[in-house]
């Protein structure tokens, strides 16, 4: 692929929000290798939650040793999201897992939904370590290696609140505002097709269901009409056939387009926070550079109005010296009179 071909399909948006590009002859340098693995149920009489194992192999010289495990709880996955955006609040972020991320499950701690959230967040925790900049920061360090009670009684949620910044910020470049109108209208398609995907896996399992009902109620018509055997097997079988051909097709839906879609949600929500966050930079910025405005105003106010009295004390010293200087010269012509006589 010709190289200026390529630059020219790159989107033009700002150096810190564009991911880490990886060309096909560029070698695998990969030193952190992260498994998130063995799910495990606690009880107690206040909470029941989950942990996971974190087994960590790393060739980098600021680690300690090769080979870490830890076990953490969805809480501390969640902590370290927040402390990624607070280091970093204009990068992208890997999408986090949603708590309940599996839609129409009833009992949240089955093996279905431990092994689907596993995966969210081994590949949360893949993708952090692959990406250029988190990769090295301190807290995602801490999380992989530390040990202890302590470490995980402290993390708690830090979720900042992004105040609504539209009326606030008046000068958003353009480059932004397009970019901000592009992310809403694509976050409204993606959730739209996500919602579809879910009515029609949820109409496939109602269809599915229903054949499984009806199947076997073929076979015990057998019994009763004779003159029908022929046809009530036939029906059963093309039933049985629809029912492995819905069920490849729930398959596939489930493991190839409802992940896909969901994450595509998920990255549009992570998006929205970015451009909150740099907007919310951006009207700090201008919140000071008004306020540096206003008070070197008021600065050059005040040397103006010293310098009124400076000047009116000025003018009286050089009347005084005036008058001092006729007085003198009187004198001086009285006294040369006066001996003169």
């Amino acid at each position: 692929m010709d190289m200026n071909s390529f630059s020219t399909m790159m989107p033009t948006s700002p150096l810190s929000m564009i991911n880490q590009i990886k060309f096909e002859d560029e070698r695998d340098l990969k030193e952190l290798f992260i498994t998130v693995d063995k799910p495990e149920s606690y009880v107690t009489t206040i909470e029941t939650f989950i942990t996971y194992s974190i087994m960590t192999k790393s060739s980098r010289g600021e680690f300690d040793s090769s080979e870490f495990a830890v076990r953490r709880r969805y809480q501390g996955f969640l902590w370290l999201k927040g402390k990624l955006e607070e280091a970093h609040p204009t990068l992208i972020i890997p999408p986090f897992p949603e708590k309940f991320i599996v839609k129409g499950m009833v009992e949240h701690f089955n093996d279905d939904f431990l092994e689907t959230c596993r995966k969210a967040l081994h590949k949360f925790l893949s993708r952090t370590a692959d990406h250029p900049t988190l990769t090295f920061n301190k807290v995602f360090k801490i999380f992989l290696t530390k040990q202890g009670p302590g470490l995980l009684s402290r993390m708690g949620p830090t979720v900042r609140t992004v105040p609504q910044l539209k009326d606030i910020l008046k000068n958003r470049l353009e480059e932004f505002m397009e970019m901000n109108n592009f992310i809403e209208i694509f976050s409204q398609k993606t959730n739209l097709i996500d919602k579809i995907s879910w009515r029609i896996f949820k109409e496939e399992r109602e269809y599915f269901d229903e054949m499984k009902e009806y199947g076997p109620i073929h076979i015990l018509w057998l019994v009763s009409e004779e003159d029908l055997v022929d046809t009530l097997k036939d029906v059963d079988s093309c039933i049985d056939r629809c029912c492995k051909a819905t069920e490849k097709w729930m398959f596939g839906l489930s493991e190839a387009l409802l992940p896909v879609v969901h994450e595509y949600v998920l990255y549009s929500e992570m998006l929205v926070g970015v451009m909150k966050r740099r907007d919310q930079i951006q009207a700090e910025l201008d919140s000071k550079v008004e306020a540096l405005t206003y008070k070197k105003a008021d600065s050059d106010l005040h040397f103006s109005k010293a310098d009124i009295p400076a000047a009116n004390k000025h003018e009286k010293m050089l009347i005084n010296t005036n008058h001092r200087r006729n007085a003198n010269q009187n004198h001086s012509e009285i006294f040369v009179s006066y001996q003169s006589e």
